[in-house]
This record gives C-alpha cells, structure tokens and sequence, in this order.
C-alpha cells in the first residue's frame, strides 16, 4: 500500500493558504443572470412536472424553453457555442430548475456536464459533436463487454444503462474497454459516439427522478475512431486531448465536477421542500395536541430549524467544492489529491444533508406529506434516487477521503 508524506499532509491542511477555506473567499462569483433565467423557468417546469413524471420525460415545451435559455450549456466553452460559466453557476441554475422538478434538472445536470465533457477531446471530435449549434450529449461511464481493437479505432458491442437525458440528446460519452492492465483489469476509455450509431431501449420505470429519462443505450458492433476515445486514465488525471485555450473550464478537473454536479438537483429539492412547509405546511393543524398550527409547535419549529440547518450545510459544502474546482481552473492549476478526494467527501456529505433534511420536513408536514397529490412525496422520491447515485454514497466519500489524509495513494474509486 503506497503511502504519501502525512506529515507533509497535515502541514498542508494546517496552511491558511491550502487549507480547506484556501479557495472559498477567493473564487470566481457565479454568474448570477444564468442563474436568474433558470429561475424565471420554474413555474413553467412546476405547471409539467406531473406531466414528465406520468410520461417518464421532461416535456418537450420545458425542454424547449431551457434550450433557448442557453440552461443545457452553462458551462461549455465559448467558443463551442455554450456560456463558458463556472461550475459554481452550473450548481446554483440546476438547484433552481429542481425547486420545480427533481428529474427535470437531473436530465438538465447531466446534459450540461456531459456536453463540457465532450469540449475535452480532440479538436476533431470537438468539430463533429459540435458542428449543430445547441447540440446536447449525455453519458455513462461503465463500459460493456464486448469492445476489440481494430485499425483506427474500436468495435464495440453492448449496453449502457441510466442514460439521464438520452431522450433530448443528439450524442453520448460512453465507457468502452481499450486495453487491459498488468493485473488482467480493463482499461477504460470514454468515448464521443452520435446517436444516428445508437437506439435507445425504454427501460426507465422507477420509483423516482422519473421524468430524467434515464433509458439505456444500445450499440451493435459499431466503429469508434480513434480520435473520439480518451483514456479515462488520462482525462481523470486532467490530461485531455484538447488543445491549449484562454478558458477557465477546458481546465476544470474531470472526475471533481463530474461528482458535484450529482447533487445540484439535490439542493433544489431540499429549498423547495423548506419553502412548502413554510408556506402550506405552517398552517397545518397538530393532530391529537392543543397547538393550532405547525408554526406555533415548538416540536415542528426544532425540527424545521434543523433541517434548514442541514440544506445550508449542504449548500456551504458545495460551494466550497465549487471553489476548490473554480478556482484551479481559472489559474490553470491541477487538483492535489486531498482536494480532489475533499471534492468526493462534500459531494456524499451534501448529498446526505439533503436526502436527511428532506426526511425530516416530510415528517414535520405529516402523513399527508405521501399523498399523490402533495409535491412533497416526488421530492422525496426525487431525493431517495438521486443521493443513491454511485458518486454521492457518502460511505464510499469518507473511506476515499479519509484514506487521502493519512496518506494512502491506491484507489478504491476514481476520484
């Protein structure tokens, strides 16, 4: 088991200037318009969220109107056509999107991300996914079993399960198998492949984040060229194929952002589920007491304060994450391991501090919380789903940061 110098760790953590605050007060601001457009949408994603929940899909007028607010490429470059905004603003416009619908801004989050991952190929690539303005391009990284090396490229056979947003999308980002590794592991690669190559098998029925679409996706022996594949290895390393830019996000950290966009929608949710209980759930009456209303409970007051306290939590976490990310990026600098494996940590912690507050307000609001009808119970089965996502388990998030700060450098999870 390689170990790294604690020692050296600690000092580091210990420093104002690398510490766990070192980029929280000095990070780009996120840029509050984009924000302002993905909130002017709620009401219009609320009026069709029950629509995209029965339907298993965002409704094609949502997905419309956050097309023509730029909402799908927040931060793709510039020059791809996109916003080029930092990730601290991806977070803050998907939380909006979800205060009207859980699955709506989970379909929304991956469609952004996975189009800036498509910005980190070869220029070529870039071209081709690229050459329709507003193109939109989902992902999912687990590789199927059938993929050979032939000249110039790949062939590759399988499945890709949870595709989120593969109905709306024109391109996807898939794992496939590119070699192996001394021990006899695959090596995986990511790679940029057009729809016209893929169907699409509707397999999407769960419990909930139901209108995200996340159908599976199907390739039969289809050719990948070589200069749409990256190693995972090496896009997790931060050394991409694309060429040099003067922006910020062609140098954001891969494996970070693709954790801690997994709980923007998560954030949405829990404000949401605060400002229902702040305005229907306050007048409720107490059941079987003598106190008149939810808000005049000094029960329902503790719990609503503490669960409050956890959304903010989540959202301080966040942000720092954000920073940590924004901030490398803007000075062209590479994540250190323990900020990278910190990154992993506040994405489970927010995660749990959310699906926890969530629980704790379905309570204050009370049984009728699960009534069909009450938004209250897709939010909570928005949440359940979504804090489940691989990337988010906060007991993965604490084994890999804790294993960081004693100095231990062999993987359990690419972070």
């Amino acid at each position: 088991m390689k170990m790294l110098a604690t020692p050296e760790i600690a000092r580091l953590n210990a420093s104002p200037a690398h510490g766990p605050l070192a980029s929280f007060f000095d990070a780009p601001d996120p840029d509050w318009a984009i924000v302002e457009k993905a909130r002017a949408l709620v009401p219009l994603i609320r009026e069709h969220a029950q629509a995209g929940e029965e339907n298993r899909r965002v409704q094609e007028s949502v997905v419309s109107a956050l097309q023509t607010a730029g909402l799908y490429h927040i931060s793709v470059p510039t020059r791809l056509g996109g916003s080029g905004a930092n990730f601290r603003t991806f977070i803050e416009a998907v939380a909006e999107v979800a205060r009207g619908d859980g699955g709506t801004a989970w379909a929304m989050a991956l469609l952004n991300v996975c189009t800036w991952f498509a910005s980190l190929y070869s220029e070529k690539a870039q071209g081709e996914a690229f050459a329709e303005p507003g193109t939109r391009i989902c992902g999912i990284f687990t590789a199927p079993e059938h993929s050979e090396r032939v000249p110039g490229g790949y062939r590759v056979t399988g499945e890709w399960w949870y595709a989120s947003g593969s109905l709306h999308a024109q391109w996807a980002n898939l794992g496939i198998k590119i070699g192996e590794n001394a021990d006899g592991s695959p090596r995986l690669g990511l790679a940029l492949v057009p729809f016209t190559d893929l169907t699409l098998r509707d397999t999407w029925y769960v419990a909930g984040m139901r209108a995200s679409g996340s159908n599976t996706l199907v390739a039969d022996n289809i050719f990948i060229p070589d200069d749409r594949v990256q190693a995972f290895e090496a896009m997790a390393g931060e050394n991409y194929a694309r060429s040099d830019s003067a922006e910020a996000n062609d140098y954001a950290s891969f494996v970070p952002v693709a954790e801690v966009v997994l709980v923007a929608a998560q954030l949405g949710l829990a404000r949401e589920a605060i400002e229902l209980t702040l305005t229907k759930g306050a007048k409720k009456n107490v059941a079987y007491t003598t106190f008149g209303s939810v808000s005049v409970s000094p029960v329902h007051q503790i719990k609503l304060a503490e669960a409050t306290s956890k959304a903010d939590q989540a959202h301080l976490l966040v942000a720092r994450a954000c920073a940590d990310i924004d901030h490398a990026a803007a000075r062209r600098e590479k994540m250190d391991m323990t900020t990278r494996a910190r990154v992993r940590m506040d994405t489970g912690a927010a995660g749990q501090l959310c699906r926890e507050a969530i629980n704790t307000l379905l309570s204050v609001n009370g049984a009728s919380s699960f009534a069909q009808t009450n938004q209250l119970q897709r939010i909570w089965r928005d949440s359940e789903v979504a804090s489940r996502h691989a990337f988010v388990l906060p007991e993965m998030a604490s084994l890999i940061y804790g294993r960081a700060l004693f100095g231990i450098s062999d993987l359990v999870q690419v972070y």
